[in-house]
């Protein structure tokens, strides 16, 4: 199993922080270095930014939005950074969320499955540098009756096949992810419920596509904290918890409500998001249930934390990315540097 960084949204007050974490993460030998965007900070300009000033690590977009960019500018992003960082990215897609989408994007967050699929086969055919043509239900190109042709990418990325990556939640869309990708981003797994809820709808996209798990990247995130309290350490991602599964979107739309459900959190998700969405974050975040933050965290000390690496890599985990936790860089390297060790002692790496 292998080890990635996840840097979160830039411009949050840590800027100078996080390169220096993504260095760290680069000298330990850490394989991919991921960063994000919602409404603020765009996730290309970041990786740009951190390969230019690494050497070996992998750079991932976690994600680049799918209602941000049409697929073809998507497909020349990716080719850019490929091209720069030596063969070093990773395309990490998602179809974020309809309050981003319709709100931030004016973008229907409408049939986000079929949307995501032919994305990704316009990204990808753009990607070979063949002339680009396509005729889908959401996308046509060149358009019909006009003057546009088919063109082809003047640039070559440094690879033939630039990896991609779906964010993916929901059952229907893990399955196509396994169908279509090359690896999935997975947020709040439990090593305990990753079969149920993650590796069997992977499992099944695979099979459709006539494929086996060898190859595939199963890539969650879990946030990563290190001491001998682990109540303590627990709380302190309370209100993050709560804010994903209470505040994540409306009550019928709340994708990380709805895994803590298939989780068995039905009842205390229901009560967070209650409490988060009537403006009672405080009381949302007592509301989280103590095992739910430590099932989709790794907290303790450096043992604790190796014994819960190698539940991950057992329920079929091939990438275990980690945000580091720490008010200050001195807590975040030595953070990222437990991650290591607890590697090391797991006898996983």
């Amino acid at each position: 199993m292998r080890l990635g960084i996840n840097l979160g949204y830039w411009g949050a007050g840590m800027d100078g922080d996080n390169l220096a974490v993504a260095q760290e993460a680069d000298r330990l030998g850490y394989d991919v270095c991921w960063a994000a965007e919602a409404y603020g900070s765009d996730a290309p300009t970041v990786l740009s930014w951190v390969a230019a000033q690494t050497e070996s690590i992998d750079i991932g977009s976690a994600i680049m939005q799918i209602p941000a960019r049409q697929p073809a500018m998507t497909a020349m992003t990716a080719a850019t950074l490929d091209s720069l960082s030596g063969g070093r990215f990773r395309l990490g897609l998602g179809v974020s969320g309809p309050q981003v989408s319709e709100g931030w994007y004016g973008v229907k967050f409408d049939k986000p499955l079929a949307r995501t699929r032919e994305y990704v086969e316009i990204v990808r055919k753009a990607m070979t540098r063949e002339r680009l043509s396509y005729e889908g239900q959401h996308w046509t190109l060149p358009l019909p009756d006009g003057p546009g042709k088919p063109i082809k990418l003047t640039i070559h990325p440094e690879r033939e096949h630039i990896p991609v990556y779906i964010a993916a939640i929901g059952p229907k869309n893990l399955e196509q992810t396994g169908e279509i990708g090359d690896g999935a981003l997975l947020i709040f797994p439990s090593a305990e419920h990753l079969e149920d809820t993650a590796i069997r709808h992977l499992r099944a996209g695979r099979e459709k596509a006539g494929k086996t798990m060898e190859g595939f990247d199963v890539c969650p995130t879990l946030p990563l904290a290190v001491g001998d309290d682990v109540n303590g350490l627990a709380d302190t991602f309370r209100p993050y918890t709560a804010l994903y599964v209470g505040g994540m979107g409306s009550p019928k739309q709340n994708f990380y409500n709805q895994l803590a459900q298939r989780m068995g959190y039905e009842k205390e998700a229901a009560e967070i998001q209650e409490k988060y969405l009537s403006g009672d974050k405080s009381g949302a975040a007592t509301a989280v249930p103590h095992q739910l933050i430590d099932q989709t965290t790794l907290l303790g000390p450096v043992e604790r934390i190796s014994d819960r690496m190698q539940a991950y890599a057992a329920a079929g985990v091939t990438t275990l990315t980690l945000a580091p936790a720490g008010f200050t860089l001195d807590e975040r390297i030595a953070a990222l540097r437990a991650g290591t060790d607890a590697l090391e002692r797991s006898g996983l790496a």
